[in-house]
């Protein structure tokens, strides 16, 4: 019987580090993070999303190194998924259909460096998945514009101050969160609803 239990308990502590081994990392940059940030928290698959800063001069930078736009960082974030059940050509989908791509460090208000628009690729695979769709956006002339979207490889991942995660659902009466990160919300549930979290 203590032999059994130890057998169930060996398949399920292997069943575990499977689930964890099958699930992956994918970093955008897409202007603000909070806005980013409740946008990917809503689709099936991803698992969790983290506000943060990649690809600076300077390590563990605070958020207000960050806003000055000299030390070479994004704000990001970084989204862990399970492939199994959203692609990484579909977050790519999300992504791209989610922010501005052919404003070069601007997204509306908020300009810079650290609001470029930049996908942090963790594989080759990635690399080869965001270079094709960028091409084939501007091959069909589909955003009207060109995309000038950054494709390189991940960097650091700092992650950003406590009160920066979440942002949203904690502060979402702010006006901020209901004048420009709502109408974003609203319009991912709109356009992928059938990707949406039940």
């Amino acid at each position: 019987m203590k032999y059994l239990a130890m057998m169930i308990l060996v398949l399920l502590s292997a069943g575990s580090a499977d689930a964890q081994q099958k699930k992956q990392k994918a970093t955008f940059g897409m202007g603000c993070f909070w806005c980013s940030e409740a946008i990917f928290n809503r689709l099936e698959g991803v698992t969790a999303v983290r506000s943060g800063y990649e690809g600076g001069q300077i390590p563990n930078p605070s958020y207000e190194d960050v806003s000055t736009g000299t030390t070479g960082h994004a704000e990001v974030i970084e989204v862990t998924y399970n492939p199994a059940k959203i692609s990484y050509d579909e977050l790519l989908e999300v992504f791209w259909k989610s922010h501005d791509p052919t404003t070069l460090n601007r997204q509306g208000a908020d300009f810079g460096t650290q609001y470029r628009s930049v996908v942090f690729y963790h594989t080759p695979e990635q690399k080869t998945e965001a270079e094709h769709y960028k091409a084939e956006l501007n091959k069909t002339n589909a955003l009207g514009k060109p995309v000038v979207t950054e494709i390189a490889k991940a960097e650091p991942f700092y992650v950003a101050e406590s009160y920066h995660q979440d942002y949203f659902a904690k502060n979402s009466n702010q006006p901020y969160c209901r004048l420009v990160i709502l109408p974003e919300v609203e319009k991912l549930e709109k356009v992928f609803k059938s990707r949406l979290k039940h």
